[in-house]
């Protein structure tokens, strides 16, 4: 693959930006976004860097932060708001190049090898950061690379407002020293697992043994020794934002919950919530996931994957409810999750007939046998299915969900 030129964009402290920006006097203050201020699961979102040099940090709750900073401003999310902002952000990205993937609300990786053959990279850099911060009053830093991941990981080396090459040839200084834990891609779970094969820091990972690695880990082992030699040829896919792998939900209980009824309360909630996502994005899927984390802060799955798709909420529960009591030990809970995965668009499924499901198709042979006669009259295709148009929805209220992707569809 010929050389490309990649940058990776990414805001600054984004919600708490978008805050002093709307309020200018704000800036100067320690601020925070968090879910809810009034109860334990108020967890810090994101926080200002003013707040940040005084220890607050992203998931902390709202009674240690304000422990930790007793002038702590604390804000409630405003979707709305943050969506006008990114939606701004990568428009004026697209006014550079066509290639642009938004990754999150907040981030976003542009293909700028074309412009760079009129305009120097760093000068390209430095412009989409001052146009950024002068018409949007937001913050950015950009990274520089011939790769994603290269690009993903120079724009970390920088905040606020950085701008960093990083080039292959720079790896051993500048990357390989590192503890493995902190390469983008590697989470703690894996680092221990490295660390139990003698791989502690990014180096150790780029000279480790493929075979070993694809052993203890599968393919991702193999994925991950590229990366660490600077190796990835994943293009900037523009497409790529709308390959919708699963849909969820998650919360954290007002206290370490033990009551039955308010769990299963919750169960359905959160099921609820789930079958309304998808619905506005016309999905389905055949594997349900729950995630619980103890009053330890220990996490634990369960998943189940089915025959054949689901999207409705009782069907939803029905699952992640068993799942749940099959492997409760009565353990306070302090956060519940619930994901449905591997789907895909309703309009495409196809169910197989089962002892369950037959009745179902029974009751659509006089309508199939309706379309035969009209199109041995008509002709074949006089009768087309129907498109269901994917309705936009703000049901979201949660500040990781991908929403805002419907935004990107104009």
């Amino acid at each position: 693959m010929a050389a490309r030129i990649i940058f990776h964009l990414d805001m600054n402290s984004f919600y708490a930006s978008v805050e002093q920006a709307h309020n200018p006097s704000l800036k100067g203050k320690p601020i925070a976004v968090a879910g809810n201020v009034k109860e334990r699961r108020g967890i810090i979102v994101t926080s200002s860097y003013e707040a940040r040099a005084k220890g607050i940090y992203t998931t902390m709750n709202v009674g240690e932060a304000k422990r930790k900073c007793p002038e702590l401003l604390l804000l409630p999310p405003d979707f709305p708001k943050y969506r006008a902002a990114s939606a701004a952000i990568f428009s004026i990205l697209r006014s550079y190049t066509d290639l642009v993937e938004p990754v999150s609300i907040d981030e976003g990786y542009l293909d700028v090898t074309e412009r760079s053959k009129s305009q120097h990279p760093l000068q390209l850099a430095e412009e989409i950061q001052e146009r950024i911060l002068h018409e949007l009053d937001l913050p950015c830093s950009i990274g520089i690379a011939p790769n994603k991941f290269l690009a993903k990981t120079a724009s970390n080396m920088k905040k606020p407002l950085g701008i960093t090459i990083l080039r292959i040839r720079e790896l051993p200084e500048l990357l390989w020293p590192q503890e493995v834990v902190t390469m983008h891609g590697v989470g703690e779970k894996t680092a221990k697992k490295l660390n139990g094969l003698q791989i502690f820091t990014i180096g150790d990972l780029a000279q480790a043994d493929e075979r070993l690695l694809i052993r203890n880990l599968g393919k991702n082992g193999a994925r991950l020794i590229k990366r660490a030699n600077g190796i990835d040829s994943r293009p900037v896919d523009p497409n790529a934002i709308f390959d919708t792998k699963s849909v969820g939900n998650s919360t954290t209980l007002p206290r370490d919950e033990t009551e039955y009824y308010i769990l299963k309360e919750t169960f359905e909630k959160l099921s609820r919530s789930v079958a309304e996502r998808l619905k506005v994005k016309y999905l389905a899927g055949t594997t349900v996931t729950i995630q619980i984390r103890n009053f330890d802060w220990q996490n634990a799955s369960r998943s189940k994957t089915l025959r054949n798709a689901v999207s409705q909420a009782d069907e939803i529960f029905e699952i992640a409810w068993k799942l749940f009591t099959e492997n409760w030990d009565e353990t306070p809970v302090r956060l519940i999750g619930i994901t449905v995965s591997n789907v895909v668009d309703q309009s495409e499924l196809t169910q197989q007939l089962s002892l369950f499901n037959f009745e179902q198709h029974i009751k659509d042979e006089p309508i199939l046998e309706l379309v035969d006669n009209i199109e041995k009259k008509f002709g074949k295709g006089a009768i087309k299915r129907g498109v269901r148009v994917k309705s936009k929805s703000y049901a979201s209220k949660t500040s990781f969900s991908k929403d805002f992707l419907e935004d990107h569809t104009n």
